[in-house]
């Protein structure tokens, strides 16, 4: 099973953008992908530092990085996205992530 590490924007924005982050958490979930979401790992908030520490943690373990609309403008998932390229851990749109799995053709 892939495992995802959401990354989108959160402060700033009302409740944290923790609706939207939910909404696409039990959304991949439920084609099949475990998700970890930063909304779930501080869900009491914390400083952006004390977060950002406990969310790279976290998404440093994951498969790949699913991305919200409005990341580019987040300092915490621009740094998150970064991290992940430089660390070979690919990202995409979280849009981008449909649960089809293309089969390998083995008879070629």
């Amino acid at each position: 099973m892939l495992k995802l590490y959401l990354a989108g924007p959160m402060s700033g924005l009302p409740d944290n953008n923790y609706p939207a982050f939910a909404a696409e958490t039990i959304r991949l979930r439920g084609l099949g992908y475990e998700v970890v979401s930063p909304a779930e790992i501080n869900p009491e908030g914390g400083t952006w530092h004390e977060c950002i520490r406990r969310d790279m943690e976290q998404m440093v373990r994951c498969d790949e990085v699913a991305t919200l609309p409005g990341w580019e403008k987040s300092q915490g998932a621009s740094l998150e996205v970064y991290v992940a390229d430089r660390l070979g851990i690919e990202s995409w749109p979280s849009a981008t992530y449909t649960g089809a799995e293309v089969p390998t053709c083995s008879s070629l």
